[in-house]
Order: C-alpha cells, then sequence, then structure tokens
C-alpha cells in the first residue's frame, strides 16, 4: 500500500465532518497486513521505505490542527482514488486494496496514530537481534510479544518458537538455531499449518547479512514466548500514555 499523501486534499476534506467509524485493533491488524510492507508508521512498528513515512506525511498538518477524523478522510480518498500505476511505487498503489468496512478500520486507525506523538510504538529490547527484526518489518506479518508485534498475515512467533513442545523433529525443529534460520531464508522448505507458500519473502537470506541473520536467530530463540517474564526480552510499555 503505497499511500501518497498529497497536500492538496488537506483543504478539501479539512472539516467535511467525515465520522471517525472504524475499530482501531482490527484497524492496526489489517495495517500490518495489507499497508506495512511498504509505508513506516511508528505505532504499528514498521519501517519501510517503499511509500510514504506516515508520521511525517501526517505529523506537521496534525500539529496544525488537522483532526483525526480529517485525516482517515484523506486516506479513504487516497485508497479509494490511487493515482495512476507507475513504476514508482511511492507515488501510486493497488486498486481495490482495501474497501468498506476494512478500509473504514484501516482509515481510523491511521487517522488516529499517524503523526500522533501520543503514540510511542513498539519499543524494543536493548538486543541486537530485535533491531534486525524491526528493520525487516517482521512486525507487519508476525505476532511477538518481545518485539511488541501484532501481525497475523504468519504464524504467531510466541506460539511456534516459544512452545515448550514442537511437532516438528530434526533440522527443521523450530526450537534449534538451524531450524529457524531455514524458516527465514528458505520460508517454503516447511510451511506453516493453516498458511499457504510465499506469502513470506524468498530474499533474506541474501538481504539480511551473516551477522545480522545470526542476530535476529539468537532474538527469536532468546525471546519468543518470554517477553513478560524474562528481563533482558521486556519491551518497554507501548501505546498511548
Amino acid at each position: 500500500m503505497a499511500l501518497a499523501v498529497a497536500v492538496a486534499f488537506v483543504p478539501v476534506l479539512s472539516g467535511c465532518g467525515v465520522a471517525a467509524q472504524g475499530d482501531f485493533n482490527r484497524g492496526k491488524q489489517l495495517f500490518a497486513a495489507k499497508c506495512s510492507t511498504c509505508h513506516a508508521l511508528r505505532d504499528a512498528g514498521s519501517t519501510s521505505t517503499i511509500g510514504p513515512n506516515l508520521d511525517a506525511a501526517f505529523g506537521q498538518a496534525r500539529a496544525a490542527g488537522m483532526d483525526p477524523q480529517t485525516i482517515e478522510g484523506v486516506v479513504k480518498d487516497q485508497v479509494e482514488n490511487p493515482r495512476p500505476s507507475t513504476t514508482n511505487p511511492s507515488v501510486s498503489m493497488p486498486s481495490d486494496l482495501l474497501s468498506g468496512t476494512d478500509l473504514d478500520d484501516v482509515a481510523s486507525y491511521i487517522g488516529e496514530v499517524a503523526g500522533n506523538p501520543a503514540f510511542k510504538g513498539p519499543q524494543l529490547p536493548n538486543l541486537p537481534g530485535a533491531l534486525v527484526f524491526s528493520q525487516n518489518n517482521c512486525a507487519g506479518c508476525h505476532t511477538m510479544q518481545a518485539a511488541g508485534a501484532s501481525g497475523t498475515t504468519g504464524p504467531n512467533l510466541d506460539d511456534v518458537i516459544g512452545t515448550e513442545t514442537n511437532t516438528k523433529g530434526g533440522k527443521d525443529d523450530l526450537k534449534t538455531a538451524a531450524g529457524i534460520k531455514q524458516a527465514i531464508t528458505d520460508p517454503n522448505k516447511t510451511i506453516a499449518p493453516g498458511y499457504p507458500a510465499s506469502v513470506m519473502p524468498q530474499t533474506f537470506g541474501q538481504s539480511i547479512s551473516a551477522t545480522d541473520l545470526s542476530n535476529l536467530v539468537k532474538f527469536l530463540q532468546q525471546c519468543s514466548g518470554k517477553g513478560a517474564n524474562t528481563k533482558p526480552c521486556q519491551p518497554a510499555t507501548s501505546g498511548k500514555k
């Protein structure tokens, strides 16, 4: 979802009385699944630079008095009427990406949090692998308490890595470093039950350095399923003050 936030929309929609009607939590989940691969948004823990940073796009207007309902209206308008598709994803996005209640929820969520200093986003543990997790937008697809992640596109890492038992065995066991590394670098090798193939990027083996990959694996081993109980893995309190 490459949302090209245009200043020209602001005076048109300001004061038009667009009612906030979306579900905040559902909107946050849908943002993680549909939008976080392209947009940075502090509250969602997403850091992608493909499309505009939504905190930067709306922060100045919000500080100048733009209300959440107007931001919601801008988001809806641009999703419903995306710019013509070009080779530059920073100024265009797919048509029909969201509609109906899904669009209401995402637009309402963005309207509430984008550029809002009251929302600090997930605070990561002081572990190098946690930063790798964030920089590669793992939170957009996975839930992991220690990383402040609530994505639902892929498996819940607190369950598949952090549980005491694992149904897989041998080298594919997600309790082992080798198994976790394989799941990152060759995700179609073993598909988690209930999830389709080819959803997770196939390029992490090339795009993540060997050092970063090692740190990420260590972080997942150390902190999956232990975010609330193990001091090194405890993130700072996130969300609205």
